[in-house]
C-alpha cells in the first residue's frame, strides 16, 4: 500500500470505527506545459495532413486518467489549422491536441500563458469554441469569451469536495489583449487575484492556483515568485502549481504563521510546486542546460475532509517524467523516469543536441531539484 492510500485508510478506518461515515478524498494530479515545438507537431501528422497526439501520452496515461481531478497547462494556443499551425515563436496547435489531451483523462486545461494571444483574437475565439462544442465536460481556465468569464470563479465538485481552480500569467509576450476583447486572459493583476481568492474562501472547500511565472531555465525560485506566493497563501489558497519556467523547480510547504488560523480563513498552510517543467517539448536548444528542459513532473496530491470538516492535503510527491524524442512519425513520448532506461535515452535525439544527455543526468537533475520527494 502506498502512502496515500495508507493515510486515506487510516482516517476511514477511525471514521468507520467513531461510527463517522467514510470522509471524502479525491487524487488529484497536474503536469506542466504542452509545448508544441514545430518537430512535435510534425511527429504528429500524417502523409495526408491528419493530426492525432495521443502518442504523447502513452506512457502516462493510466496515472493521468486514474486521478479524480487531473490539470495540464496548454501552454499554447489551439486555433486549428485555419489559422495556420506554427511553432516557436508564435504558437498555433490544432485541435486535434484538445482531442488528445481530453482522450489522456484531464479534466482542467490551463489556458493563462505568455502564448495566449500568439494568434490574437482568432485564437482564443477559436479555442474557446472548440471546447465548448468538442468536448464542454472540459474545464477551461485562464481563456474568457466574456467578461462575466473573466470575473467568474471555476469550482469543481469532486466525491463532495468543491475546488477552486485559479490560473493567471504573469504576461503574453507584450502583445496586447483585443480591443473588444480586453477580458481575454487572466493576468497576475494583484487586484483580480485576492477579489478571487475571497470568493474561493467563501464558496469553496479547496484552493488551487495554477501561475504561469518566474523565470524561465533558472532551477530555482525568483522575487516574483515569493512575493506572489505569500499574496496566494494571505489569500488563503492551500495548494499553488506553477508553469512556466521550462524547468523543474523545488517544492516547498509553507506553515501558517498565525496561531489558530485553519486553511478556510486565509493565511494557512500552502504546498507550493513552483515549476512543473515542460511535460512535452523538442527544444531548439543546444549544448548544457538542454537536459533540463526535458526533465518535467507530474503533482501527485491527496486531499482529504478531516474529522472538523476542512479539506486538506494528506498527501503529496511528485513523479518525475522525461520526454522521450525520436525521428519520424509518432515518434515522441513522454515516460515516468523510473520506468526509462539508459538504452531509451542513448536514442533520444535530443543528444543531437546535447551529447552528455544521460538517464543518470535527468536523474541527478531530480535529486538536485527535489532531493528525495519523488519517484
Amino acid at each position: 500500500m502506498n502512502g496515500i492510500n495508507l493515510i486515506v485508510s487510516l482516517i476511514a478506518s477511525f471514521a468507520l470505527a467513531s461510527g463517522a461515515s467514510v470522509p471524502e478524498s479525491i487524487s488529484v494530479v497536474m503536469v506542466g506545459d504542452i509545448l508544441l515545438h514545430t518537430p512535435v507537431e510534425e511527429a504528429a501528422v500524417d502523409a495526408d495532413g491528419n493530426y492525432n497526439f495521443d502518442f504523447i501520452f502513452s506512457q502516462t496515461k493510466d496515472s493521468i486518467s486514474d486521478a479524480d481531478l487531473a490539470l495540464v497547462n496548454q501552454e499554447v494556443i489551439i486555433g486549428g489549422k485555419e489559422l495556420g499551425i506554427s511553432g516557436y515563436p508564435a504558437f498555433n496547435a490544432p485541435y486535434e491536441i484538445g482531442d488528445a489531451l481530453y482522450g489522456a483523462g484531464f479534466d482542467v486545461v490551463c489556458h493563462a500563458t505568455n502564448h495566449a494571444l500568439d494568434k490574437g483574437k482568432r485564437g482564443v475565439v477559436n479555442t474557446l469554441k472548440y471546447w465548448e462544442d468538442s468536448h464542454p465536460e472540459m474545464t477551461v481556465v485562464g481563456l474568457n469569451g466574456s467578461q462575466e468569464q473573466k470575473d467568474a470563479v471555476d469550482i469543481v465538485e469532486k466525491n463532495g469536495i468543491r475546488i477552486a481552480i485559479l490560473n493567471y500569467t504573469y504576461g503574453t509576450n507584450g502583445i496586447s489583449a483585443p480591443s473588444d476583447m480586453p477580458y481575454a486572459v487572466d493576468m497576475l493583476d494583484e487586484s483580480k487575484v485576492k477579489r478571487d481568492l475571497e470568493y474561493a474562501e467563501n464558496n469553496a472547500d479547496f484552493t488551487i492556483v495554477c501561475p504561469h511565472w518566474g523565470t524561465e531555465y533558472n532551477l530555482g525560485i525568483d522575487g516574483s515568485q515569493k512575493k506572489w506566493t505569500e499574496i496566494f497563501r494571505a489569500g488563503g489558497a492551500d495548494l499553488v502549481i506553477g508553469t512556466h519556467p521550462h524547468v523543474i523547480e523545488p517544492i516547498e510547504f509553507i506553515e501558517d504563521d498565525i496561531p489558530g488560523h485553519g486553511n478556510n480563513h486565509g493565511g494557512g498552510d500552502v504546498l507550493v510546486y513552483y515549476s512543473l517543467g515542460n511535460f512535452v517539448n523538442w527544444t531548439s536548444g543546444t549544448g548544457a542546460g538542454t537536459t533540463n528542459r526535458m526533465v518535467g513532473g507530474m503533482a501527485q496530491i491527496t486531499l482529504v475532509r478531516d474529522p472538523s470538516g476542512e479539506v486538506v492535503v494528506a498527501d503529496s510527491g511528485v513523479k518525475a517524467l522525461v520526454c522521450h524524442v525520436t525521428h519520424g512519425h509518432e515518434g515522441v513520448a513522454v515516460y515516468p523516469l523510473a520506468d526509462y532506461t539508459e538504452e531509451l535515452a542513448a536514442s533520444n535525439a535530443i543528444r543531437e543536441q546535447d551529447s552528455s544527455f544521460t538517464m543518470q543526468q535527468c536523474v541527478d537533475l531530480c535529486n538536485r531539484v527535489w532531493g528525495n520527494n519523488w519517484k
